[in-house]
């Protein structure tokens, strides 16, 4: 059985949430990642026992509050806020996440708050322990990852498979209906071959309307 599903990834700029993406969906890792200025959009499936969780993954910006990205949250069945457990600030921005996916998403959203950088562990700023009592109040389940080094980036994914809560039919990309925000978006797609990776990914240029 195949299942569709919107996972978005939020949190402050340079907390390594488009490393996240790129290390699940295409296996890679870059050691600088240009900024994201609006999204990147990547696709990937998960096998959860009989069934096949298909993520369409909207990795946002560093600001993650334009109208665009609020009008996202409503429609989002997962969502993953990354901070850097080297930057205090980046997981005080997580938290303001938490706050605004509360107030605009569905009721049984899938959270999970994911403390990146954990290869940098000599420059930990956020103690582990702080982070989880902070998921556990708050209704997320909690792991600490590194795109770099690869640990529990698939388990994460994976244990957001397993919580969702759906079963709905995989949408029709070839016709991709416009979306309401301020901005027109030119789609080019490619086929994403980097290092024996098949996967697609949807690029895009912005331009105001």
């Amino acid at each position: 059985m195949n299942n569709f599903a919107q996972l978005l990834i939020l949190g402050n700029a340079g907390a390594g949430k488009t490393s996240l993406a790129k290390r699940f969906a295409q296996g890679i890792f870059n050691e600088y990642e240009s900024r994201t200025h609006m999204y990147n959009l990547f696709f990937q499936p998960v096998a959860v026992n009989d069934k096949t969780i298909k993520f369409e993954i909207r990795d946002f910006g560093g600001k993650g509050t334009s109208l665009y990205a609020e009008g996202c949250y409503r429609e989002a069945d997962a969502a993953m806020i990354v901070y850097d457990i080297t930057n205090k600030e980046s997981f005080r921005r997580a938290k303001k996440f938490v706050n605004q996916l509360r107030k605009k998403c569905k009721l049984n959203i899938v959270m999970t708050l994911a403390g990146n950088k954990a290869d940098l562990l000599d420059a930990r700023k956020v103690a582990a322990e702080e982070a989880q009592a902070y998921a556990q109040e708050n209704g997320l389940f909690f792991m600490e990852t590194s795109a770099k080094t690869e640990t529990n980036v698939y388990d994460m994914f994976y244990e957001i498979a397993k919580r969702l809560p759906i079963e709905k039919r995989l949408p029709d990309h070839s016709h991709h209906q416009p979306l309401l925000n301020p901005f027109s978006e030119v789609y080019k797609e490619k086929e994403s071959n980097e290092q024996g990776n098949h996967s697609k990914k949807l690029y895009f240029d912005i331009a105001f309307s």
